[in-house]
């Protein structure tokens, strides 16, 4: 992608405020898939949607590849819209989550937003799937 777009590892480096070094490791896989505030920094540097790269890295599943049974239902997305709002209301308090004994940054409060929408997906896909044992066909 940085190729694609005629920069070189030095000024993406600069524009992501992310070391050459770290940059050519993600680029030659000698690291694991980077984290979100990573792919964020990427994104804006690169001017490539954050989602876009998200999905790619496969923090966020494509729906294009995903089967009809995991799409959500009208009520299933308000179910999870709330819940983010919740914890996003909790991240907002000035007495609420530090990190190793710090306020967290705006940074950091996004990075865990986006993680957490991400596992409520998952677990309501999950609990989706799943079909409780007085509703099974009894085939024994």
């Amino acid at each position: 992608m940085r190729e694609s777009k005629g920069l070189t590892l030095n000024q993406v480096a600069l524009y992501s405020e992310i070391s050459a070094a770290q940059l050519s490791r993600i680029e030659n896989g000698k690291r694991g898939v980077p984290k979100a505030p990573t792919i964020k920094k990427l994104a804006e540097a690169l001017k490539e949607d954050y989602e876009s790269l998200m999905r790619v890295a496969g923090y966020i599943e494509d729906e294009s590849l995903s089967s009809k049974g995991d799409s959500f239902s009208e009520k299933d997305e308000k179910d999870i819209a709330k819940r983010i709002e919740a914890i996003k209301k909790d991240l907002s308090k000035d007495d609420g989550y530090m990190l190793m004994g710090e306020p967290m940054s705006e940074e950091a409060k996004e990075s865990i937003l986006d993680v957490m929408e991400y596992a409520i997906r998952q677990a309501t896909r999950i609990n989706k799937k799943y079909i409780p044992k007085k509703y099974r066909d009894n085939q024994e």
